[in-house]
């Protein structure tokens, strides 16, 4: 089933944002990628001409241009910020001599020799040449780099020379690794043409004016204090009410289908992450408690080795299957503080949770009953979705447990369901769980961006290091699957995405505040509050302005706050028992009577 579109009239930049989304329709990826990748070669030119003493390291295309990352001297490194026009200038002065690329493979020794003073291509060489093969190197201009090759033929003619820029400067450890040295990275934009350029900019723009982070403030939702430590959101009263509306949201699509919550602690001794696997894949990223007595236990990062032991602490028959654990909970994960990113990366996880025990036969058929839950959850929010096809990498064996048959039945199985549902797909080489395949389902938002929201996930390798099982229709123990089920995934990083897809317009159903009244003056504060107490007794949740403030600067604020409607209350207004309502969508509505206006709310809630 396709999921319906659903016109979004919060979207007031819809012009703008198509056209940078459909701006490089005339260019395929692969060719944006080869001009991103010869402009990351520029830019190394271009310094090594104006720092001659930096140290080159790698300098990949990346999504929407390139970077190159250098060690530079100290008196240069303190410039740089000030100077990015000047390299940028001398790209362009140089971009009409690369008229080509030339090629060499050269030995170990050889490739060494071209780096004498440098550790970095030194290292590379070092590692690339270990099995005896050889290194490629391309040259254009003045500028030869150890390189794997993905160019333009002729950047001169290829690069429009107005279609990139350089946008700042980061600081990056060598090869990712906090151990290593801080290098200098340069980014830069890149795209087709100028008018591409520009459209992105464009979309940038509005980027920053959605960023949750601020969004968050100026809507009261949550709150970060340096004393309880970075990653670890606070939620304010409206925040807790937006995250309590969504829980209670995907509960009540849960519960229809015969989820039963349960409820785990948010520690374990480290034993049970041994036996699930988890602790050979993730102990460093896990937070680590050491007891008085010498035990060594850890926060939750996930919750599916807990909902194990519920289901092993009796025996089951296959009637009793499937079983279906829900439940919401945080988790937690050691991100390095450079990682944290508002809520889109944080050490305190609510995820909403749920895995189902089910034999074979029944997967199908479970997985089919929470994606049905994913598409009814997700139509309101008007998030274009697709699903990636989440596989195990054949390449790399050694990150997956379980036998590549297991495997090969589970990916079979996810294909069939997704070309059942007649979804859009793509396959996710490498992105499978280490125990199992995935459907994680991709919501595009209004600017473009895709992120991974919900995820069903295939497990067989769980069920067997735990021993579960069920006793089949011949009494013989017979073992059983699992699957999991995240809707939200995290209840944080979903809000981020929603509150930056909306730029903080939620829908009347999921806005803390729905309506705010405003009396012009005192005089009408008595009736002012009437009207509130009428929408609260109506379920509504509102509120009343009786500051001494002038009307302008309550309407003011409250459009800051985002609230979808406004009612005035002046003198006419309390003669006549109405109210005048204006929309944070539509508009101006005009006089309605209460009773009407409050019809008409009850109208926007889904059932």
């Amino acid at each position: 089933m396709k999921m319906p579109h659903i016109p979004n009239p919060m979207n007031p930049i819809k012009k703008i944002i198509r056209s940078a989304r459909n701006a490089v329709q005339g260019v395929s990826q692969e060719e944006l990628t080869a001009m991103r990748h010869t402009l990351a070669h520029l830019l190394g030119e271009a310094v090594l001409e104006l720092y001659p003493s930096a140290k080159r390291s790698i300098g990949p295309a990346i999504d929407n241009g390139f970077y190159y990352d250098f060690e530079f001297i100290d008196a240069d490194k303190r410039r740089l910020d000030a100077e990015l026009g000047r390299i940028e200038a001398k790209m362009r002065e140089l971009l009409p001599t690369w008229s080509s690329f030339t090629h060499r493979d050269l030995s170990k020794s050889e490739a060494l020799e071209e780096y004498p003073n440098n550790e970095y291509k030194r290292e590379l060489i070092e590692e690339f040449t270990k099995d005896g093969s050889r290194v490629s190197f391309y040259t254009s201009g003045n500028f030869t780099d150890l390189c794997r090759g993905g160019h333009v033929e002729n950047p001169s003619k290829d690069i429009e020379p107005d279609a990139f820029k350089l946008t700042h400067i980061a600081g990056a450890y060598w090869r990712g690794d906090e151990k290593n040295k801080m290098l200098t990275r340069i980014y830069g934009l890149a795209f087709a043409t100028r008018e591409d350029l520009e459209a992105y900019e464009k979309m940038q723009e509005e980027a920053k004016k959605r960023d949750h982070k601020i969004l968050g403030q100026q809507l009261d939702l949550f709150v970060f204090s340096e004393l309880i430590g970075g990653g670890l959101p606070l939620w304010t009263p409206r925040g807790t009410l937006v995250r309590n509306l969504l829980d209670e949201r995907v509960w009540k699509l849960r519960k229809a289908r015969g989820y039963q919550q349960v409820d785990i602690p948010h520690i374990t001794k480290k034993e049970l992450y041994e036996k699930s696997g988890h602790w050979d894949k993730f102990k460093d990223e896990l937070m680590h408690i050491k007891t008085r007595e010498g035990h060594e236990f850890v926060m939750k990062p996930m919750n599916c080795p807990h909902h194990t032991q519920i289901y092993a602490r009796k025996i089951m028959s296959y009637r009793d299957l499937p079983q279906r654990y829900a439940n919401t909970t945080k988790c937690y994960r050691d991100e390095q503080s450079g990682e944290l990113s508002g809520l889109s990366r944080v050490r305190a996880i609510t995820q909403d949770d749920a895995h189902v025990f089910c034999r074979m036969s029944q997967a199908k058929q479970e997985f089919l009953r929470v994606w049905d839950i994913v598409e009814e959850f997700y139509t309101p929010f008007d998030l274009e979705m697709r699903v990636r096809l989440s596989m195990r990498d054949p390449e790399h064996p050694g990150k997956y447990l379980g036998k590549p048959e297991q495997w090969e039945n589970a990916q079979n199985l996810l294909r069939e369901i997704a070309k059942e549902r007649k979804m859009t797909t793509f396959d996710g080489v490498g992105e499978a769980a280490f125990y199992g395949p995935k459907l994680d389902f991709m919501g595009k938002d209004a600017l473009g961006r895709e992120h991974q929201v919900a995820t069903i996930q295939f497990d067989f390798n769980q069920p067997e290091r735990f021993d579960l099982t069920c006793v089949n229709e011949k009494g013989e123990k017979e073992r059983i699957v699992m699957i999991h089920a995240a809707i939200m995934g995290s209840i944080e990083r979903f809000l981020s995405v929603l509150i930056e897809h909306t730029a903080g317009n939620f829908p009347f159903w999921l806005a803390p505040v729905q309506v705010k009244v405003l009396p012009i003056t005192d005089t009408q504060k008595k009736y002012a509050e009437e009207v509130h107490n009428t929408l609260v007794n109506a379920g509504v949740r509102a509120e009343v302005d009786t500051r001494a403030e002038s009307l302008g600067k309550k309407i003011r604020d409250a459009k800051v706050e985002k609230i979808p409607y406004l009612l005035v209350i002046g003198e006419k207004e309390q003669k006549g028992e109405v109210v005048t309502v204006e929309s944070r969508d539509a508009g101006k509505v005009g006089e309605m009577s209460l009773k009407d206006f409050v019809t008409k709310l009850k109208s926007e809630i889904p059932s």
